[in-house]
């Protein structure tokens, strides 16, 4: 095989469109959010969830129902990295399973990701292991979740790293102020 064709093909060349298009499953549509997310947000406020600050290059996805908005997905970027708030699911209509209706929500931000120079996604598990692990997210540790992303609320840490990209830094336990096999 010519080494020409063991390369890997780059993001830029088959990568997916940058905006995702609306999608209806089971009665409920699944749509990308614009100008802050107002709805989503109240949503997450009804719900008592933690929502970050307002930031202009975050991703947002509601779930609308009729008129009404019934589930939502924030994340906000830093860099390569995304972290996912939510999904939150609030009655959703009869028929829709609330884990389907978030594993919905969750699907265009990982393929947003797909599209975007984002090489990795965080996430709380907040009981949603099944869609994660589904999505292609696996456990990690904080020890590893970048500078710029640390502090959220919540505990437990799944990942989504891009195809290709799945070199894990480890922190140099130095510079923490550590001191390993000195006396």
């Amino acid at each position: 095989m010519p080494r020409s064709a063991r390369r890997p093909v780059s993001p830029a060349a088959g990568s997916a469109p940058s905006v995702l298009e609306p999608r209806i499953w089971q009665g409920v549509l699944y749509q990308p959010c614009q100008g802050g997310a107002p709805a989503v947000r109240q949503l997450f406020h009804f719900a008592g969830a933690f929502a970050p600050d307002l930031e202009p290059s975050e991703i947002a996805w509601e779930a609308r129902a009729g008129d009404r908005v019934v589930g939502g997905v924030l994340c906000e970027r830093r860099g390569a990295h995304g972290f996912i708030h939510g999904p939150v699911v609030v009655d959703p209509p009869a028929g829709a399973e609330p884990i389907e209706v978030a594993a919905q929500l969750v699907s265009p931000l990982v393929d947003s990701a797909r599209a975007l120079p984002l090489d990795s996604l965080f996430t709380r598990p907040q009981g949603l292991d099944r869609v994660w692990v589904r999505l292609g997210f696996v456990p990690m540790p904080e020890a590893f979740l970048p500078a710029a992303l640390r502090g959220r609320p919540g505990s437990g840490l799944h990942v989504w790293r891009r195809p290709g990209t799945y070199a894990v830094p480890v922190p140099d336990p130095e510079g923490e102020g550590r001191r390993r096999g000195r006396r």
